[in-house]
């Protein structure tokens, strides 16, 4: 493809296939990302239809099913040979049909076969490949850029040959016009090749991170890796290793396949993935991710993940994915590149039946003018004579050459490629260039609270159990009306409780081991649960979180385990995303969530114990309560730190004009501490929402006018982040929750955020910069090359400068898109970088 114009034409003939529903192609990357109805027909089938309509074409499979499959990296290698040779023709072409104009002054240099033969050897060497994919453009009536060059350097030679043929014409021949021309084409081609190449070169060090081979170990125990089974290792290739298989890294090694170490010890150098400069310590137990490096020792790895499940292959197919898919303004110029060169092809007509009916009859004097500049003398013996015929051909074919359809349709991608390689180089995915168009509009900032603006590793601070539950009248728990009773009875408990919540002094010591000692030597299985006390409310609610990996069942867990206490069995789980679970626990239902949950499953909130979770909560905490068959038994307090970097990244984001704003299921007491920590007004809070709430609150700002990004990190997030018009998710959530974003934020670092919307504002900067050029360059430059500046100034474009300007055009464009790498510096490199940072990736 070498324009615009030819997307439109390739997305037009997949289009038309029976059984696709949509096609994307990319100019700069040379990619198809067509979606079909499976069984309607085959890819093959598709990449044979292009490749006979002109566009040679493979389909992309696993190099385990398709040998001959050429990479994009074996590709690129096979174009710097070409252009190397391409430039040398080029360069050749442009010196040799330079002496065409020194011919007047030393005419033995250039005698008019010469001309005539390096013209002709010229389009029918490195020139014809142009010319014939520019007829066959007409014939398939898609012309394009090669169709535009290619009428005019057959033109003019042509036009020269019939000067050569009949001298008593008198008309000038110009062989070394269309020499020039191809000569500036291909030099321009060879230029913006290259461009193009350091534009994609962050995707080809990506894909240069993912193994090729791996060491099959063949075992016959999965406890024991002996010595003789590790040195039996076989080499095979790394897309052929299956789940379950044990494969043996040697130091030095690409770890071929997501995999847990079974046997050795080692370090691991993850810096192509998180950013860590520090090797990080690998044992058994231990999980590695493909394409970071074993340093230090033999390893023995159980695969886990394999081929395109890896955690490097779904990051290369994602940024793939992101550098195919298209802005809205990156399909209106594929749009009108798509009927550009019909317009030229009208406005090259229209400038010969001008200039040749009427301008060479309003202004005479510019025929002689332009005949006199373009006069080379070529060693031939002949009177010329200046021609209305000739000026009007140089000037059609001028205006042919010189427009520049490539330029318009590179505007976009080449920034996109360049900006979303940016990102993926540092740790930031961005899936396409529709979403940096959207992220640069944005206004409004919105933080899940737990696990985003917090590290998402809470701790138990408080485990405060209801005392007498069962032994009110009838069995009953006591109500409302027995809060001051009940307060009462365990005030000098409650008060020694919260009093040594934080330093867990000396002063309950010895009550909370009595209590986990109780809560030991009670048969949990076959308990009615007549007294709870701190351990075994932390068991039962440790027993019903067992069937979700929130980040608060997570701290309970931890928390009872840290207490030596056995968990005990559950069932029947369910989870009300963002409220509470509820499970089966010896044959009782116990319910863990919030304070509004567990009302509307009908338990009855006790007054003092609101009261003093109201308190915890003024302190920063998140409370949860627990409930047997329906009866309050008590409240579990759990904190979670503040990232290092929420502070300074709230306060960059306010100073680059956003709204920050707080929106989580917790309690208003402990989101509003987090606010007041990071500078944020109470107002800017909304807590207590439910996941279709926090849905309904983006969908209200955003029907405010309001362009929302939502940055969140677990299930009851995604569908706020599928919501927002840019859903920012922290590599470290769960996989839904990267599913539904639109960035993905591979180190977890809340600064990110603050670069991938600079990131996005440079590079949509910089689309703009490109189309404005590209619009301007062709705005000017058809009027110019159609003699508009003749009448005034006696100025005439030439074919061969038609030519070097629009190489001119399309190379700066590529160019300019590569200076995004300049003006927007970035944090450290993740992808191929030094001096980076580590977390265990699990997209």
């Amino acid at each position: 493809m070498r324009c615009a114009g030819c997307v439109k034409v390739v997305e037009q003939q997949l289009k038309s296939n029976p059984g696709v529903i949509s096609a994307c192609v990319n100019l700069v990357t040379e990619v198809a990302v067509v979606e079909y109805e499976i069984g309607r027909l085959e890819p093959a089938t598709l990449a044979e239809k292009l490749t006979s309509a002109g566009f040679p074409t493979q389909p992309r499979y696993g190099s385990a099913n398709q040998t001959d499959y050429i990479t994009p990296a074996e590709s690129h290698r096979r174009e710097i040979k070409a252009t190397i040779w391409r430039l040398i023709v080029a360069g050749a072409l442009i010196v040799l049909s330079g002496l065409g104009h020194l011919g007047q002054h030393f005419s033995f240099l250039t005698p008019f076969w010469f001309h005539w033969g390096l013209a002709t050897a010229t389009l029918l060497g490195p020139g014809r490949s142009i010319i014939v994919d520019g007829f066959w453009g007409i014939r398939r009536l898609a012309p394009n850029m090669n169709t535009l060059v290619g009428l005019g350097a057959v033109t003019a030679y042509t036009t020269s040959v019939v000067a050569l043929l009949f001298p008593q014409l008198g008309w000038e021949c110009f062989f070394d016009e269309p020499v020039m021309l191809l000569g500036f084409i291909l030099l321009g081609r060879t230029l913006e090749q290259q461009a193009r190449g350091r534009a994609a070169s962050a995707f080809e060090a990506l894909l240069s991170l993912q193994p090729t081979t791996a060491r099959l170990v063949k075992t016959t125990s999965e406890k024991v890796v002996d010595e003789t089974s590790m040195h039996q290792a076989i080499e095979i290739p790394a897309d052929q290793v299956r789940i379950g298989e044990w494969l043996q890294v040697l130091p030095g090694e690409k770890i071929p396949t997501d995999g847990e170490v079974v046997a050795g010890k080692t370090t691991v150098d993850e810096s192509m993935l998180t950013g860590e400069p520090m090797p990080v310590l690998k044992q058994p137990g231990d999980l590695v991710a493909a394409g970071t490096l074993n340093q230090s020792g033999v390893i023995v790895l159980r695969a886990t993940r394999t081929g395109k499940d890896t955690t490097i292959a779904q990051i290369v197919a994602l940024v793939e994915a992101a550098q195919t898919r298209k802005a809205p303004v990156q399909k209106l110029a594929d749009t009108v590149a798509g009927y550009f060169t019909y317009g030229v092809m009208t406005a090259a007509a229209l400038t010969f039946v001008f200039w040749y009916f009427i301008g060479t009859h309003l202004w005479p004097d510019v025929v002689h003018e332009a005949w006199g500049m373009g006069h080379g003398g070529m060693g031939m013996e002949m009177t010329l004579h200046p021609s209305p015929l000739l000026l009007s051909l140089k000037l059609a074919i001028a205006v042919l050459v010189v427009a520049c359809p490539c330029a318009l349709g590179l505007a976009t991608p080449t920034a996109i490629l360049v900006g979303t390689s940016i990102g993926a180089e540092r740790g930031i995915l961005i899936k396409g260039g529709d979403v940096l168009e959207r992220v640069r509009q944005l206004d409004t900032i919105v933080f899940d609270k737990t696990g985003t603006l917090t590290l998402g590793k809470p701790t138990v601070t408080d485990c405060i159990p209801v005392e007498g539950i069962g032994h009110g009248e009838d069995g009953e728990t006591p109500r409302d009306g027995d809060a001051e009773s009940q307060g009462a009875k365990s005030k000098d408990r409650e008060t020694g409780r919260q009093g040594d919540a934080e330093s867990k002094g000396a002063k309950s010591k010895d009550r909370e081991t009595g209590r986990q000692g109780d809560a030991e030597s009670q048969d949990v299985t076959a308990s009615p649960f007549s007294l709870v006390t701190a351990s075994l409310l932390l068991q039962l609610a440790a027993a019903a979180e067992s069937g979700t990996c929130h980040p608060l069942a997570t701290a309970i867990g931890e928390e009872a385990k840290a207490k030596g206490l056995s968990i005990p069995a559950a069932q029947d789980f369910y989870t009300e995303a963002g409220l509470g679970v509820s499970a089966t626990v010896a044959g009782q239902q116990v319910l863990v969530g919030g304070e509004d949950w567990l009302m509307q499953q009908g338990v009855s909130m006790v007054e003092a114990v609101k009261a003093q979770a109201q308190g915890l909560a003024l302190a920063g905490k998140t409370v949860v309560y627990v409930a047997v068959e329906g009866r309050l038994a008590g409240v579990i307090a759990v904190t979670d730190a503040l990232r290092p970097d929420a502070k300074t990244t709230v306060d960059s984001l306010r100073q680059m004009g956003l709204r920050v704003m707080i929106l989580t299921g917790d309690r208003y007491e402990a989101a509003v501490a987090i606010a007041q920590t990071l500078g944020l007004d109470a107002k800017d809070v909304k807590a207590g929402v439910r996941p279709d709430g926090k849905v309904a609150a983006i969908q209200q700002m955003q029907t405010g006018g309001h362009r929302v990004a939502m940055i969140g990190d677990g299930i009851n997030d995604a569908p706020a982040l599928a919501q927002a018009d840019a859903g920012i998710a922290l590599q470290a959530g769960t996989d839904v929750a990267i599913e539904s974003a639109q960035i993905i934020l591979m180190r977890s670092r809340l600064s990110d955020i603050v670069e991938s919307i600079r990131l996005s504002r440079a590079t949509v900067n910089k689309i703009r910069q490109n189309l404005f050029w590209a619009l301007a360059y062709n705005t000017l430059g058809i009027p110019i090359a159609a003699g508009i500046l003749a009448p005034v100034w006696g100025i005439v474009l030439g074919p061969a400068g038609a030519g070097a300007m629009m190489a001119f055009s399309s190379v700066s464009v590529v160019t300019n898109s590569l200076l995004l790498r300049r003006t927007n510096p970035l944090c450290t490199p993740v992808f191929g970088g030094e001096g980076q940072s580590s977390r265990e990736l699990t997209p």
